[in-house]
């Protein structure tokens, strides 16, 4: 997985490389889909929810250009797959999941896996997670047409945010730089994740 659909392609980060190559996918993965833990697609993991193919993973890993000291924020926690790619890299990584099946699946997995940098709640991503803002990284997992306000503001000066933002008719993924109070976006491809839900949609 990671010759072929990683380095095989524009993933070059060597910390992102050696993080995908450590992390058990297929401890993420339940079912009958184990056996297709490693292929480079997304896979159901029910609730109408699925893991991200490795690829996106990666990328999305990749362009929010982390270091070892940083705090990241996940909204989307879904199997707690991309949290662990984040706690192999960076100091501290906060993920919440909105759906309280998945967030308790998800603690229970990355607790068994020894992710002890990895904190989990369950709710709503839009208002991210203030007590421990501000963070150097945000993603988010689920597509959304806007950026939630409350994300922006805890986002730090410097910080990257790395998120699918819904148009007309496809989704772009994007990474916002915050730059003195201004935000410089960025597009890195086109994606199709699944939607954000919640506030966002009100």
């Amino acid at each position: 997985m990671v010759e072929v659909d990683l380095r095989g392609r524009d993933i070059t980060d060597p910390n992102v490389l050696a993080a995908m190559l450590k992390v058990p996918r297929h401890e993420f993965v339940t079912g009958k889909n184990k056996n297709l833990a490693y292929a480079d697609f997304p896979l159901p993991i029910g609730k109408d929810q699925t893991i991200s193919q490795p690829y996106i993973v990666a990328l999305m890993t990749q362009s929010a250009r982390l270091q070892p000291e940083d705090r990241v924020l996940e909204i989307g926690t879904g199997s707690g797959y991309q949290a662990a790619v984040l706690a192999e890299m960076v100091k501290e990584v906060y993920t919440i999941e909105i759906i309280e099946a998945l967030a308790a699946d998800a603690r229970s997995d990355l607790k068994r896996l020894g992710y002890d940098n990895v904190k989990v709640k369950h709710g709503d991503g839009y208002q991210g997670w203030e007590e421990f803002a501000p963070f150097n990284a945000i993603l988010l997992t689920a597509a959304t047409p806007e950026i939630p306000q409350p994300l922006i503001d805890q986002l730090k000066e410097g910080g990257r945010m790395v998120l699918p933002l819904e148009g007309m008719l496809f989704q772009d993924l994007v990474r916002i730089t915050k730059s003195k109070g201004q935000l410089k976006r960025e597009k890195i491809t086109g994606v199709r994740f699944v939607p954000m839900t919640g506030e966002v949609r009100q």
